[in-house]
């Protein structure tokens, strides 16, 4: 038998089929289109990601033959996904990279609503988050508040159309409806937003037993599985890319370096007391939380830095780094590139990037390694940030295939970096949740025994100094823009 793991990218939908040893059988992938229809805007067609969904999973089952055990379900997070009573899309989805309501999360920060807030759901907002966004509707397009029955996100959609079941796991309804500490929706955060009235809206946010579900016969039928498999509802890709990469325990942290760097650390309390940055997510684990900062600037900071020096790829800004020495000659890059700023470790919609201490005896050289040590040092920024001290970093993503920026962050950061063996992380993730909750087991056992991982890559002693200081620099140099107010907010 066999476990289908589900993950709905942005981009891309990934479906994957593991052996009951965990051992990975088959991937079938399908594009999503992403539609922008106005400047800043970002949505995908509901019915058509559902559709990706179910034809990899078909394909899946057409070439194996196997009986399947379970499906398991994990997702982009973030968005407004809304649907009416009969589970059927009120319009596009709204994802989580769509800023056209910006001036509305602008003026929660500015106000200081958002870090009052975060006291009680540990997380900061931005544009791409439900309540932003329902908002926005509700002044722009109430015709769709008014039918709508229910927001979702994607992972809650495709849980919909497999199940019949309206609903959204916890760790996507903390961020930003729930209190953090009792795992409820908090009536304190909906009235200090204005967002009373949407309390209809919010679906039931599951947990434990409550994930799994029967698959319904409409959906059976397209992909091929009997009806009433059970079908598991994981948390969405930040946090089941976490767990697939054997991040479940206090003192582990995970970065996946993709298009955002998302840093991750596990807490056995939400730490409302830190400063307001990133988000506290409930996790799959009892009594865990996900402290994550997820950086709007990632692995698109490479692909621009290979575009400014004349470079194809990745893998040659690499080799052109390697030419230069550890610390760059000084040479600080603030890697703040995206038009939307930065929401983590710090927000600023303005925040933009540079580079500092330029000279004459600077050259491509340490410009590229410059790039791989600027976005280290946000790895570390979010770590400190966390509050939290962890004793390794997993590493996830495309960009954890690049052995120069892996020794870069072991450096910098001083921890033993490890990175999983598996290039689909989020999927397994997905996949050790359902074994786990299907068996009754500790995810933390399940994942030990199903998430391979290489030998850690540790820190080299004679760059700690070195790198402690540039991190020093690294903050004073941020800190200090910010202060001049070289951080620019568009107009």
């Amino acid at each position: 038998m066999i476990t289908i793991g589900i993950d709905a990218g942005t981009s891309v939908v990934k479906s994957v089929a593991y052996a009951s040893d965990g051992t990975e059988l088959a991937v079938v992938r399908r594009p999503t289109r992403v539609e922008r229809p106005r400047p800043g805007w970002a949505e995908q067609d509901m019915p058509e990601v559902w559709s990706a969904v179910a034809d990899t999973v078909a394909e899946l089952v057409r070439e194996l033959g196997a009986e399947v055990a379970a499906l398991a379900i994990t997702a982009q997070g973030d968005g407004c996904w809304l649907v009416d009573e009969a589970g059927r899309p009120t319009g596009p989805a709204l994802l989580w990279n769509d800023v056209r309501a910006s001036a509305i999360a602008a003026n929660w920060a500015d106000s200081g609503l958002l870090a009052e807030l975060f006291k009680i759901n540990g997380s900061v907002g931005f544009a791409g988050l439900p309540h932003a966004q329902l908002s926005w509707l509700a002044e722009h397009q109430p015709d769709r508040i008014a039918t709508a029955a229910k927001v979702l996100t994607c992972g809650g959609w495709l849980f919909n159309c497999l199940t019949g079941r309206l609903a959204w796991d916890v760790s996507e309804a903390s961020n930003p409806f729930l209190d953090a500490r009792t795992g409820r929706y908090s009536d304190a955060v909906l009235s200090e937003l204005g967002l009373d009235w949407a309390q209809r809206l919010l679906p039931d946010a599951v947990d434990g037993a409550q994930r799994i579900a029967p698959l319904q016969r409409s959906a059976a039928e397209r992909l091929g599985v009997p009806e009433g498999t059970p079908v598991v509802l994981g948390a969405y890709d930040v946090i089941s890319t976490a767990i697939g990469a054997g991040v479940t325990e206090p003192g582990q942290a995970c970065t996946i370096l993709g298009t955002t760097i998302c840093t991750e650390v596990i807490s056995d309390e939400p730490r409302l007391e830190r400063a307001p940055v990133g988000m506290s997510l409930r996790t799959p684990m009892p009594g865990r939380w996900m402290l994550a900062s997820a950086t709007l600037a990632g692995t698109e900071v490479v692909e621009w830095a290979c575009r400014m020096l004349g470079l194809p790829n990745p893998e040659n800004l690499t080799e052109l780094a390697e030419q230069a020495e550890p610390g760059s000659k000084d040479l600080l890059m603030l890697p703040y590139l995206s038009l939307g700023g930065e929401r983590a470790p710090f927000y600023d919609p303005a925040a933009r990037g540079s580079l500092q201490g330029l000279s004459l005896e600077h050259g491509p050289a340490e410009i590229a390694r410059a790039c791989l040590e600027g976005l280290a040092m946000v790895i570390r920024d979010c770590l400190v940030a966390s509050t939290a001290q962890p004793t390794e970093l997993r590493l996830t993503g495309g960009g954890s295939a690049n052995p120069l920026w892996r020794q870069v962050i072991a450096d910098v950061t001083g921890l033993p970096v490890v990175r999983t063996t598996d290039e689909q992380a989020g999927a397994r993730g997905a996949a050790v949740t359902a074994h786990a909750l299907l068996a009754g087991r500790d995810i933390t056992d399940v994942a030990r025994e199903l998430v391979g991982t290489s030998e850690p890559l540790r820190p080299t002693e004679s760059n700690r100094a070195l790198y402690d200081d540039a991190y020093a620099r690294f903050v004073e140099v941020r800190e200090a823009a910010q202060a001049a107010g070289w951080f620019r907010r568009a107009d």
